[in-house]
This record gives C-alpha cells, sequence and structure tokens, in this order.
C-alpha cells in the first residue's frame, strides 16, 4: 500500500468522526474502528466512515469459540472491511475457522500481545518468558492457522518478519517522538516500525501503521499527520 498510516479513530460522535478522518484524509492509508467506535455506533457509524472514501479497518478483536467467531465474522461481511482482528490466543481452530468465514479480500490477522503489557504482565497471567518469545509462538500459530498476519508491536515485527515473510504486520502503539506513551507500554516511533533503524534501509516489516492520539488529539491534526506521513 502507498500509504500505510491508518488512524485509529477514538472520537466518540459521529460528525466529528467524519470531520477529522476527510480533513486527513490526503495523508493517511485507512481508518481503523476499535471496539469503543463499534459499540457506540454500529452499522450506521461503519457506513458513515466508510462514505469518506478509505479503507475500513475492524478491530474488535474476536476471541470466542470457532462457531461462535466464524458466525460474527460472517455478520461483518457487510461492512467490507478490508482488514479484521481476532485473538490468536484463541487458538488454531478459532482462527482457521474465523479466516474461512471471512469475506473474500478481508485480511484477517490474529492479536498476539497487546502493545498496553509487557513481561511483568505476562506473567501475572501465568505467561512465562519474554514479550518477543510470545509474540513470535502466536505468530508461528497464526501462520499455521492460514491467517494473513498478526498484530505486534514494533519492538517485535522485525524478528516475526524474518520468519513469516510474506505476512502482513498490523503495529498499533506508536507514537512520533516528543509524544508520551498513554497507557501504551511497548512503543516505538512510526518511522522505527517501518525502518531498520534511523542508519538503515526501509522497511522493518510493518504493512500497516496504526495512530490514534497524536493525531486525532493534536491541536492541529493535519499538521500532525503530515507531520508522520514524512517521517516515513
Amino acid at each position: 500500500m502507498s500509504n500505510p498510516i491508518y488512524l485509529a479513530l477514538d472520537v466518540p460522535q459521529i460528525e466529528p468522526a467524519k470531520a477529522l478522518v476527510n480533513k486527513v484524509k490526503g495523508h493517511i492509508g485507512g481508518v481503523k474502528l476499535g471496539l469503543e467506535f463499534f459499540c457506540a455506533h454500529g452499522a450506521h457509524g461503519v457506513h458513515e466512515i466508510a462514505h469518506c472514501g478509505l479503507p475500513i479497518f475492524l478491530d474488535l478483536k474476536f476471541h470466542d469459540i470457532p462457531n461462535t467467531v466464524a458466525a460474527a465474522m460472517q455478520a461483518i461481511h457487510v461492512y467490507e472491511p478490508a482488514i479484521v482482528t481476532v485473538h490468536a490466543s484463541g487458538g488454531r481452530a478459532m482462527m482457521e475457522d474465523a479466516k474461512a468465514a471471512a469475506a473474500a479480500g478481508t485480511k484477517v490477522v490474529a492479536v498476539t500481545m497487546l502493545t498496553s503489557l509487557d513481561a511483568g504482565d505476562l506473567t501475572a497471567t501465568g505467561v512465562y518468558g519474554s514479550a518477543e518469545t510470545q509474540v513470535m509462538r502466536l505468530a508461528e500459530l497464526a501462520h499455521a492457522a492460514g491467517l494473513d498476519g498478526i498484530v505486534c508491536s514494533g519492538q517485535e515485527v522485525g524478528m516475526v518478519k524474518k520468519a513469516w515473510k510474506d505476512g502482513f504486520f498490523v503495529v498499533p502503539g506508536l507514537r512520533p517522538a516528543g509524544n508520551g506513551t498513554g497507557d501504551q507500554k511497548r512503543v516505538v516511533t512510526p518511522a522505527q516500525a517501518r525502518n531498520n533503524g534511523p542508519a538503515q534501509a526501509r522497511n522493518n516489516g510493518a504493512s500497516v501503521l496504526v495512530i490514534g492520539r497524536p493525531i486525532s488529539r493534536a491541536d492541529d491534526p493535519l499538521a500532525a499527520a503530515r507531520a508522520i506521513e514524512a517521517t516515513l
């Protein structure tokens, strides 16, 4: 894709959300709609944002028994999403059924480890080892299940790319230099997620860069989006 930036639309009202997308759409490649937006606005909200003319990423993180997830995946065909998320921890059978039930042209990607978590959080939930180990373990499971790719932090995407060369990798938890991290723990800058370091070649493996508050809550969202795009 020409522009990997997907705006995480964390704006609660429809009209301001549409106005924001229309303002910055020349500097982003798509829009990510998460649970907050979807639960508040449902089908109407998705269709309203789709009218802005950009691909839609439904970040609903399906995680249930295989039959339920497959049925949910079929139910969202009407939205024609470009990307949909499921949780890798739902297991191989769930991911296989999710992919089989997805609409043609929809990429199904598995969330490995939320960027709000670190190794300490893993240990607290009974999972031992580093974040890198956990992400790779779940990436291998998603690959075996036939998914298109995974969601991981920019700290792990290069490692996963080496093992899954044709994978589709969504990287959230991005903060431009000088921005606070908020509730995120494993963060990188957008350029770091796309590059192998500041002095090396482009393309560390990220297919989509999810950026929300650094654009949506900036004093000048258009200038913020333009500045982030310029770093890529």
